[in-house]
Parts: C-alpha cells; structure tokens; sequence
C-alpha cells in the first residue's frame, strides 16, 4: 500500500514558513501564517478545522492555485510555482464538463496529460479500467446532467487517478453527498489509491473527524482564522486495511476522536 512508502522518510511535499495574504476593500488580510509541514512521499493527509481557517487555501497553494505572499512550498524538491500534471484536484463540486459524456471526461484528462506517453488502444483501456473500478462503465455514454452527485464524484475521482498524479489533493470531496454514499466513495477513494502506486501522496481536506480519522496517516488540526495557523499534527497509526464496523470499539480511535473533539469544540469556543 502507497502508505508503506512513509517509512523511508522521504518527503513529497515539504511546506516551509508559508503565508497567504489577500488584498480586501478593509485592508490586508491574512488568512494563513507560519505553515511548517513535511509531507512524507506515501502519506494520507487529512487537514481539519472550523471553516475559514485557511485549510482549503492551503491545498490551493500545493494544488498551486494560489502562489503564497510568503515562504515555500516544494514538491520532490521542486518550487511549486504553478497547476502542473503532477497533481490531480478533486472538488466539493465535481468539476465535470457539462457537455462530455463520462467516458469522454476521463478521456480528454487522459489524453491531455499522457497523450504522448500512450497509445490510443491504451487510452482506451485505460479509461475502461479507471471507469470499470469505479463501478461506472456501464453509464459511460451518460452525461453529468444525467447521474446523480455520488456518480459525478465518482467520474471526478476517475478522473483525477487516471492522469496517475503524484499527490492527489481533495477539497471536501464527499461535503455534499449523503452519509450512505460519503461512506462508498471512501472505500472507493482507498481501494483505488491502494492499488495504483503511481498516486503515491493524498492530500484531503474535512469536516468530519470520524471521516479525518478512517482514511488518514496524519491529520492536520487548524486553528481558527484569520491568521490561522497549524495547531497540532495527530498521527493514525491504527492498521490498514481500516474495518468501519469495528473502529468504534478501538481504544485508539476513541483516543484520537477524543483528542480532535477537544481540540475542534476549545476553537469553536475560543472563536465565539
């Protein structure tokens, strides 16, 4: 599993004093500050916190969305400076284009990003196999129109690992689905990241601590906003593969659920 991969300690993302600041019609407002984190290359991160505490703005600067007003963000080494096909994005609100049927919203990824590197009998198979884990080939000539959201997530998170990035970041990808489906798509999310080693680093951010919790090597707790910053990193180490049925009655899981509760409800108070 790509998780096996952290223990050589070799960092993916290496995060180094960042900040971001946006200019508003009150004046500067600073909305992160004094962000250090290393991503170990192999990792499931899960960033957590009350909403406007700058976790999306910061996937926004890995994804490189938004260039930080301060410090570095590096990627293998590299200055992120830019979008790049090395990391794959997956929204809250699917980002599917409209007037593509399913199979064509994986293809034209596929084709933009590994085009050269394939051949169009590969493309091919490689869209029906993406679509086929997903449990969707048999809707491939459908429209986004046309299927429901958990369907249009699915088509989303197809798409993204099918460009085979090598960090994969998720902005609330199940916010809007219902508890039934949120519940599926995590098991999907984690049965195509185990199985495609070339995705090698998953970057998520939640509201939902027990969510945060099943899928997550680490997860990330801000404070609140603005100038938020980190406020404490709470490792997972319970073993894979995660059985939902039985994470109620481990100790571990009580204590780290225990552990973000407080942490979550003492910056809501503290906020109020």
């Amino acid at each position: 599993m790509p998780s096996e991969v952290a223990a050589r300690g070799i960092p993916s993302l290496q995060i180094s004093n960042v900040e971001m600041a946006f200019n508003a019609d009150t004046g500067r407002f600073l909305a992160i500050r004094d962000i250090d984190l290393n991503i170990e290359r192999g990792e499931f991160v899960t960033f957590i916190g009350h909403s406007g505490c700058g976790k999306s703005t910061l996937l926004n600067i890995l994804a490189g969305l938004y260039l930080p007003t301060g410090g570095t963000v590096l990627l293998d080494g590299m200055n992120v400076e830019g979008p790049g096909p090395d990391r794959g994005v997956v929204f809250q609100n699917y980002s599917l284009l409209p007037w593509l049927t399913v199979y064509d919203n994986v293809w034209e990824a596929v084709d933009s990003v590994l085009g050269e590197k394939m051949l169009r009998t590969e493309i091919q198979a490689h869209v029906e196999g993406m679509l086929r884990a997903v449990g969707l080939w048999e809707h491939r000539q459908k429209y986004p129109p046309q299927i429901s959201g958990g369907m249009k997530q699915r088509v989303a998170i197809a798409r993204a690992f099918a460009v085979e990035p090598k960090v994969l970041l998720l902005d609330e990808p199940f916010g809007a689905l219902d508890a039934l489906t949120r519940s599926s798509l995590q098991d999907e999310l984690l049965n195509l990241w185990t199985h495609n080693r070339r995705v090698e680093t998953v970057v998520m951010v939640t509201h939902d601590i027990d969510e945060a919790i099943y899928l997550s090597d680490r997860i990330v707790v801000f404070g609140n906003g603005p100038a938020a910053t980190i406020q404490e990193v709470i490792p997972v180490t319970m073993a894979r593969p995660r059985d939902k049925r039985r994470l109620a009655y481990s100790p571990e899981y009580a204590d780290i659920k225990e552990r973000l509760m407080a942490l979550l409800v003492g910056g809501a108070h503290a906020a109020a």
